[in-house]
């Protein structure tokens, strides 16, 4: 079996003139739990589509495990979609529900059942197969469309925002149960999301997307300590981006670069700096307190501000608002700072 799960080869879907997904090329490693993270309108769902089959490409060519397969139905592809409404059948049982592709297969009774039990038991509703949907609650159907999905042994699963349904508590922790499931089961997952937190979760590696193109790839780690453009530093987590005479004023160069908030010590006007870190000079404007963490908004000497992010590990409200208005020294490691394109 190859190890690509999925290529694109300059692959474009055009509406009219508007240019859906723009010249991608992609590679999908087998096995992988790989997100296509971006905006509404970046091309992330219509590469989807593709893989499905549910769209074809106005030009270029997608190879399912070495098969081209840009002009085949959806059902001569080993793939299988779950949607963030579950479609699911509210008159059938949650047994029937999952069984289903394998009925129109041809599949006998006592087999769909086996194999049914042994899917509820991997998404852990096992004993529900005799309720209606309306039975369960949001993240129980979400199970129920995933075990339908993967009944039928498909090479790679495609989730289109699968999560987006359901609230915050139960969202994070259906995003732990997703990769375990995949983990157990082994087989390809493609995940559809524009939630950062999402893909920085569960996935190998993510696809940031951008009026139809990809601006960037990499595993979560990447994505976030190195972002590749001031796109991808903007829309992956919260970043400094700082460029001109003030970047010059920090590093010397006047080349844009982007540093996390949460890689920046707050300390006092006269700490001195490591020899491997920059550093600069302001007042604090605004404190925030979040209870976990406290933002500070930092007006540096010379104009400009930064956004300064502390946990609180031993601070109450009380502690952190006394920074107001005080001076302060900000300081980085030279390496959490990245230099990034357009």
């Amino acid at each position: 079996m190859s190890d690509s799960a999925i290529q694109f080869k300059n692959v474009s879907r055009h509406f009219g003139d508007v240019k859906a997904v723009d010249d991608v090329s992609l590679e999908i490693k087998n096995g992988e739990f790989f997100s296509m993270l971006g905006p509404s309108g970046s091309g992330k769902t219509t590469c989807l589509r593709m893989i499905a089959g549910f769209d074809r490409p106005t030009a270029g060519q997608i190879f399912l495990y070495g098969q081209d397969v840009s002009h085949l139905p959806p059902y001569e592809r080993s793939v299988n979609t779950v949607f963030q409404d579950y479609a699911l059948f509210p008159h059938m049982t949650i047994e029937d529900n999952v069984g289903y592709g394998l009925m129109i297969k041809g599949v006998s009774k006592a087999d769909r059942t086996k194999q049914v039990d042994e899917m509820l038991e991997l998404v852990q509703l096992p004993g529900f197969g005799g309720r209606k949907p309306s039975q369960l609650s949001g993240g129980q159907r979400q199970r129920v469309a995933l075990a339908r999905a993967l009944i039928n042994h498909p090479k790679v699963l495609l989730l289109d925002e699968p999560l987006g349904a359901l609230d915050l508590k139960l969202r994070q922790q259906m995003q732990v149960e997703l990769k375990s499931i995949q983990q157990r089961v082994g087989i390809t997952f493609i995940f559809v999301t524009h939630d950062q937190e999402e893909a920085l979760t569960m996935s190998d590696r993510i696809a940031v997307f951008s009026q139809g193109k990809i601006e960037q790839v990499g595993t979560p780690s990447d994505v976030y300590e190195h972002p590749s453009s001031t796109f991808v530093a903007g829309f992956v987590g919260t970043s400094n981006l700082v460029s001109g005479e003030i970047a010059k004023r920090i590093t010397g160069s006047d080349a844009r670069f982007s540093i996390r908030p949460e890689k920046i010590h707050l300390g006092a006007v006269d700490q001195k700096p490591e020899p491997d870190m920059f550093f600069v000079d302001g007042k604090v404007r605004d404190v925030i307190y979040l209870g976990l963490y406290t933002r500070y908004l930092v007006e540096l000497d010379g104009g400009g501000d930064l956004v300064v992010v502390e946990q609180n590990l031993k601070t109450t409200s009380m502690d952190v608002m006394k920074v107001k208005n005080q001076n302060v020294r900000l300081l980085w490691k030279k390496e959490h700072a990245s230099v990034v394109g357009g």
